[in-house]
């Protein structure tokens, strides 16, 4: 069985979590401890302890903690794919892409570490000078989703270490076995007793205690709108620091000019790899009417040839979802857009029924943007097409919605790509590239519901990881 980390420590739990393989239930990935409140508060403590000393470790110490990290991963990609995969469902090719992705993510922060200044300015009174730094905020609690299980926690864990905080990292509860594959490597890096510690268990009990704990000094989490907003009523009210990555109801425009192939391509892309499964999918095509018909066409085609299966399999294009409460929740809102009226124009059919959690990408044609199926986030491999007479009408739907993650265009008009770039209420914009997919050393988030706080990655994680102070001093 798989432990927890605690104080450098590892920990037996009070449970057990036993995960499988959601393409194959008889695929056993292994057993996971489950820490109780606690053994979640020493984890806390343990941080606590460790934050004074490692606040003033040296850059160079983190620095190559860091980049140490880094270089298991990426040497161990493969493992850690296949690993996701098993555990998670996307294809391998995905998951070896995301194992990639978590060790550019540590070896961007071991820069980091290297690269964090302040600034010295004069005083407007005669003689003084002012220095504005940054410290490291505390001790942080990370709570990360199933979904991508090994490159957010990474995005999360290594800036909280490159800027000298301290970490108590939960993983979600149906993908432990990369949040502790990702824990063993740090815990083999070098780090002082403490300076990282990981708590398995679910959110009720092991997130509930990081919300609710004074010796918290801030929390990072990415998941759902209704946790998120729970954690926000908790942890501002106890006057902590809260960074919240929630949902996402992401349209892709497709103007009358754009490329038919490469639109077609970035609806397939946005919306049903990774089996749809990411805040950053496209859920909603919106289609202007020269182009409508001749888009839908080229879609349906197109969707007919993914193949579904498991990921480990050659040749596959979406895998299954995580678990069967994920499916079952796919096939309610099948039927929800029905009843609303939607036409179910392609897919949503259960191939290999019992074998594992899979569903064949759907979409829905007709729909209309106050429908449940176009407000609502599904998180699988459905998405709907809405038929708009111009631009105008793109951007006003585009824009009828309470999340605002990502927005995506297809055309070639530099004037229209413009003006959706400046009038998209999204935190991000892409122009003729799929709504899902954005690199690790610039800013993510969104707008509205989507999140809460500072954005995450590059440089723009500082903002979040430390404080400010500013300091005055008159030389005697």
């Amino acid at each position: 069985m798989q432990l927890n980390y605690i104080g450098g420590r590892w920990t037996d739990g009070t449970g057990v979590n036993r995960n499988t393989n959601p393409a194959d239930p008889s695929d056993v990935i292994g057993e996971y401890a489950q820490a109780d409140r606690a053994q979640t508060e020493a984890a806390i403590a343990s941080a606590r302890d460790a934050f004074p000393a490692w606040a003033d470790s040296t850059p160079q110490q983190r620095f190559d903690i860091l980049d140490a990290v880094a270089t298991e991963i990426l040497d161990r990609k493969e493992e850690l794919g296949c690993l996701l995969t098993r555990e998670e469902g996307k294809t391998l090719a995905e998951g070896i892409g995301e194992a990639t992705r978590a060790g550019a993510v540590f070896k961007f922060f071991a820069g980091e570490a290297l690269r964090l200044n302040g600034l010295q300015v004069p005083s407007v009174r005669p003689d003084v000078t002012v220095d504005v730094t940054r410290e490291p905020v505390g001790v942080v609690g990370l709570i990360t989703p199933w979904n991508f299980p090994i490159a957010i926690p990474a995005w999360k864990i290594a800036p909280a270490l490159a800027y000298g905080n301290c970490v108590v990292f939960k993983p979600a509860d149906l993908t432990p076995g990369c949040g502790w594959a990702l824990a063993d490597i740090l815990s083999r890096a070098g780090l002082p007793d403490g300076v990282f510690n990981l708590v398995m268990g679910p959110g009720s009990v092991v997130g509930q205690a990081l919300a609710e704990s004074p010796e918290v000094d801030a929390i990072s989490f990415t998941g759902s709108t209704g946790v998120g907003t729970r954690l926000r009523r908790i942890v501002t009210d106890r006057g902590g620091k809260l960074q919240l990555e929630m949902g996402g109801k992401n349209p892709l425009v497709v103007l009358d000019d754009a490329d038919l192939d490469n639109a077609v391509e970035c609806a397939v892309n946005g919306a049903f790899f990774s089996t749809g499964q990411r805040c950053t999918a496209s859920s909603r095509f919106v289609v202007t009417e020269g182009i409508h018909d001749r888009f839908v066409e080229a879609l349906r085609a197109r969707m007919r040839g993914l193949k579904v299966g498991n990921g480990l399999d050659p040749g596959t294009d979406v895998g299954p979802a995580v678990s069967a409460e994920q499916k079952r929740q796919v096939l309610d809102y099948l039927r929800i857009g029905q009843d609303e009226g939607a036409v179910l124009a392609e897919g949503g059919a259960q191939p290999e029924a019992g074998t594992g959690h899979f569903i064949t990408p759907a979409l829905f044609t007709g729909t209309t943007t106050d429908m449940r199926i176009n407000q609502e986030e599904i998180f699988g491999p459905v998405a709907s097409v809405i038929k708009v007479k111009d631009f105008e009408e793109a951007v006003a739907a585009a824009n009828a919605v309470s999340f605002g993650l990502s927005a995506g265009i297809c055309t070639r008009s530099l004037k229209a790509s413009t003006a959706f770039k400046r009038r998209a209420e999204a935190g991000m914009v892409m122009v003729n590239l799929p709504t899902a997919g954005v690199d690790y050393h610039v800013a993510f988030g969104g707008r509205k519901a989507s999140s809460y706080g500072s954005r995450e990655q590059g440089s723009y994680a500082r903002e979040f990881f430390t404080v400010v102070k500013t300091a005055y001093t008159l030389p005697l």
